[in-house]
Order: structure tokens, then sequence, then C-alpha cells
């Protein structure tokens, strides 16, 4: 018999709600990643969907786990924080790096105006 087959309605009920729901958050991220125009916009939704996303399948593989092997399973509980802790971190620094370039295309863009009217006095 599978492990699924021994598992309380209760159980089954619950891990596969939080399954799910995990599993479209991490769907409505990607299609988020894909659909969005900029950069600034595309990073945002799969930051959300891999956070609370990945939150929800975890809380599911907990359910799981604790039921069919009679005890409390926290591994998960390391996971999370893992992903909770290095996906914003993750975000922010993409973020500053591609402000800081769009700022020195800027600058140098500037720079370019200001040498090509330097050398054409007429304009």
């Amino acid at each position: 018999m599978s492990p699924v087959a021994d598992l309380p309605v209760w159980a089954a009920l619950a891990t596969a709600f939080f399954l799910l729901a995990g599993s479209g958050l991490a769907l409505i991220g990607s299609i988020g990643l894909v659909r969005l125009k900029t950069f600034y916009e595309r990073v945002h939704a799969p930051t959300l969907g891999t956070t609370w996303g990945a939150g929800g399948i975890l809380i599911a593989s907990m359910i799981f786990f604790s039921v069919q092997q009679s005890r409390p399973v926290l591994h998960e509980l390391l996971i999370t924080a893992f992903v909770t802790v290095t996906t914003p971190v993750t975000l922010m620094l993409l973020a500053r790096a591609a402000l800081y370039r769009d700022r020195a295309e800027e600058r140098q863009a500037e720079l370019d105006r200001q040498a090509a009217m330097d050398a054409d006095p007429k304009s």
C-alpha cells in the first residue's frame, strides 16, 4: 500500500490544500516573470512566488511527513528560514545592481550629448 493511502482524511486534505496553494503561487510568480515588461517589474513577481509558494509546499511537506512518521518533522523550518532570508536579499542586490547600471548608462549618455554639443558649436 502507498503511504498516501495510510493518511487520515484531514491530513490528506490539508496537505493537498497547501500543496496546491504553494504551487499556484509559484506558478503566478513564474507567469509574472514572463509577462511583465521591465526588469524592475519582473524581479518582484518571482520573489513573492518563491517565498509564499515555497512556504505552502513546505507546510504541506511538514504535515505529510509528520503524520506519516507519527512524530513532528521540522526539517522544513530550516529550509523556510533560508528561503525567507535569501530571497529578499537577492532581490535587493539585483535591483541595486540594475539601478547602478541604469544610472551609469544615463551618465554616459549625458556625457556623449555634451561632447557632441562641444564638438559641433552650431547646435
